[in-house]
């Protein structure tokens, strides 16, 4: 059925009146039309249908009436324009948000160059399996409608092609009738396991162009992302044999927290098994303070193991091995005998064009499933497997109780290490993340982005699924600053501290990211790694330099951060964040935490420049 048209004075009688929003020049936008009156109006209505509460975005020409519909037509509410000042931090907002939120964030980006500009963020949404939303503007596909060069040079045909190898889906929808199908589809395509960004790229002059009537929305619930795949029960039946006829049971794991109700899952698999469990870190998957989790004791743990259990593990290749720096040579830590079983979607996500698929690992068990249905199905096949059967419980048992002061031992050498560098100048980093977790630990804390150096890891107590929301994905620099400005949105207006704690080269790309926290009011708390150096490049330089024989004293050119140092302090301060530092005196560290945490806590941003060791 097809609504009223703006204007008509009996539709503006009954339409419900919203409020104005404050426009850019300063004066009121108008409050929204009944109805949609432009092709862009119609994405605004799809994008609020299906919730979207964000769109950032860098402004652009060819989405310059997507843009004004969201403003003038949406007043600027739910979606919400987030502005940011580089397409890379545009996406990397909606990636960290998805992970915070578990739902899409949308990001737009404007035609060739714009695209051009997100690649890298959409590169990191691909390989770390996250949902968004990528909108782009292009054209007018109509020649005869461009302006002379410009409109030119920014129109691809068609332009999707410079990133489908790194999204699950893109179009690019020719008429505005088509436009609903497709964005229903992106939001579906991105939302079914496993999870991804798409691209959807809407012509300039559709999106400009006087509409008569909207075209019908289909009921969106009717278009709802699958039921996640169970596994198969003769393969969860062979799983359980497996299992329990194990002398020494093992697991593994890297992206199974981004279900949060795994969490529990998992801890009740490893307590049931009194198996060992190694994390990945590619969420927060098991709780560090966990007698069974021994995460650090990999070596160890693997060199027993008879059946390994992996979930949802990217590299099992490189989870089951160790790699000499130098020869890039590998070494199997796994029996040749063991047994390995892997539950996984991962292999649905392959594309040829980037190896994120990893080295091809022999599994006696391949399962496909989503770890979310399988392992509450794969505890139930283990307890009927074993129903009341008390020697195998004593044997259990008897390994959990190894396994526990193995990781009693674990956390005592971390605990020592923390202490043998206290006083170390530069701050060392346990020293660093001991301090940062001694001021937080009595808030209900999420960290955004890093860990600092696996610290974080090591000291905190990570007991709760929203507690660490992972990594970047694809290993890149300049994704730490939007993905805590993303889980900062998430969590906009909960009493829920956001943390980032930031890798000083890592903000050195997208360090214009601190504008767009303060323009948004986020109360996002920065800690700066500050080591003054693209370290890992150094370790390489040395590794290279030891291998030929050369001098390793010469590591630190062309990769120290050095000779001039960064003022991170001064540089957020110039974007209107609370700056700290530099902190370079171990003594100075707490009081310059606690003073960041009061800021963030009325309600601003705040950045500790912390000058620290390497790892």
């Amino acid at each position: 059925m097809q609504r009223p048209r703006a204007g008509d004075p009996k539709a503006s009688a009954r339409a419900p009146r919203r409020r104005t929003t404050q426009s850019a020049a300063g004066g009121v936008a108008a409050a929204r039309a009944a109805a949609p009156e432009f092709g862009s109006d119609v994405i605004v209505d799809l994008l609020r249908a299906q919730g979207i509460e964000y769109v950032a975005l860098n402004p652009g020409a060819t989405f310059r009436g997507l843009h004004d519909s969201l403003v003038n037509y949406g007043g600027n509410r739910a979606p919400e324009i987030i502005l940011c000042t580089h397409e890379e931090i545009s996406v990397a907002i909606a990636h960290g948000y998805a992970k915070a939120a578990g739902k899409p964030m949308a990001a737009a980006v404007h035609n060739i160059v714009g695209l051009q500009h997100a690649t890298a963020a959409i590169f990191n949404a691909w390989c770390d399996r996250v949902p968004i939303l990528v909108y782009g503007g292009t054209g007018p596909m109509d020649t005869t409608r461009r302006r002379p060069w410009i409109d030119w040079i920014h129109t691809a045909l068609v332009q999707g092609n410079a990133i489908r190898d790194i999204v699950k889906w893109d179009d690019q929808p020719h008429t505005l009738a088509s436009v609903p199908a497709s964005m229903i589809r992106a939001y579906r395509v991105a939302m079914t396991e496993p999870r991804g960004p798409v691209y959807v790229c809407f012509d300039a002059e559709m999106q400009e162009r006087a509409i008569d009537g909207p075209p019908p929305l289909p009921p969106l619930a009717r278009f709802a992302p699958p039921a996640p795949p169970q596994a198969e029960a003769g393969a969860l039946r062979e799983a359980a044999r497996l299992l329990t006829a194990a002398q020494q049971p093992a697991l593994v794991t890297d992206f199974t927290g981004r279900h949060p109700e795994n969490v529990a899952h998992l801890v009740a698999l490893a307590e049931f098994l009194g198996a060992p469990l190694l994390d990945r870190g590619n969420s927060m998957n098991f709780p560090t303070t966990h007698p069974l989790n021994l995460t650090g004791a990999n070596a160890k743990v693997l060199a027993t193991a008879d059946v390994l259990l992996a979930l949802d593990v990217q590299d099992l290749f490189g989870a089951l091995r160790t790699t000499d720096k130098q020869t890039r040579q590998t070494r199997l830590l796994l029996p040749d005998s063991a047994r390995v079983i892997h539950v996984t979607l991962d292999h649905l996500a392959i594309k040829s064009w980037a190896a994120d698929f990893q080295e091809l690992q022999a599994v006696d068990l391949p399962i496909a499933a989503d770890t979310s249905v399988a392992l509450p199905a794969l505890l139930d096949e283990l307890r009927r497997a074993i129903g009341r059967n008390s020697a195998w419980e004593a044997k259990r048992d008897h390994r959990a109780a190894h396994w526990r002061r193995e990781h009693a031992a674990l956390r005592r050498g971390w605990r020592q290490q923390l202490q043998a560098t206290w006083d170390e100048r530069p701050i060392s980093v346990p020293r660093l993340a001991h301090e940062v977790w001694e001021v937080v630990k009595g808030e209900d804390w999420v960290i955004a982005n890093g860990e600092l150096a696996g610290w974080a890891q090591r000291l905190w107590e990570w007991t709760q699924p929203h507690q660490y929301l992972g990594r970047s994905g694809g290993g890149g620099l300049g994704y730490g600053i939007g993905a805590a400005i993303g889980a900062a949105l998430a969590h906009r207006g909960s009493p829920r501290l956001c943390l980032d704690l930031q890798a000083d080269g890592d903000l050195l790309y997208t360090a214009s990211g601190l504008w767009t926290v303060a323009k948004h009011e986020l109360p996002l708390l920065i800690v700066m790694h500050n080591n003054r150096s693209y370290y890992n490049s150094e370790e390489h330089a040395a590794e290279v330099a030891l291998a030929r024989d050369r001098n390793v004293a010469k590591r630190g050119i062309g990769t120290v951060l050095a000779d001039p140092c960064v003022d991170f302090a001064t540089l957020a301060r110039s974007f209107s964040v609370h700056g700290i530092g530099p902190v370079e005196a171990p003594e100075a560290l707490r009081p310059a935490l606690e003073e960041a945490l009061r800021v963030v806590k009325e309600g601003r941003p705040a950045l500790v420049d912390v000058v620290t060791q390497a790892r």
